[in-house]
């Protein structure tokens, strides 16, 4: 069962999302539900020009409140805890290739 889909339609919305000091990896979702640190979910991502849809088991590790200072936006910082590497590796590998044949910060 999955409990959040998120579709990262743009490299800058992924860029934003990744969280590559949660170890193994970590992905930030949006979401306005009430969730609480430690509690498991199943998330399912599609990554910008992919039809592929991922899935991983995840622990919350950050919570970002409604009306978080600094105007961030809500939601959970998720540890990916099942097959890691994999999807660090898809991240990863998307945001080089963007980051190695431009300017991430002047095309997304």
């Amino acid at each position: 069962m999955v409990d959040i889909v998120v579709n990262f339609d743009t490299l800058h919305q992924l860029y934003r999302a990744y969280m590559p000091f949660i170890q193994p990896a970590g992905l930030f979702v949006a979401s306005t539900e009430a969730h609480y640190l430690g509690q498991e979910l199943n998330i399912a991502y599609q990554l910008p020009g992919s039809t592929t849809k991922y899935e991983f088991k995840g622990v919350v590790v950050w919570i970002n409140p409604l009306g978080a200072s600094g105007g961030r936006p809500a939601g959970v910082g998720v540890k990916i805890v099942s097959d890691a590497s994999t999807h660090k590796h898809h991240i990863e590998n998307l945001l080089s290739r963007q980051l190695a044949s431009s300017d991430l910060t002047c095309t997304m």
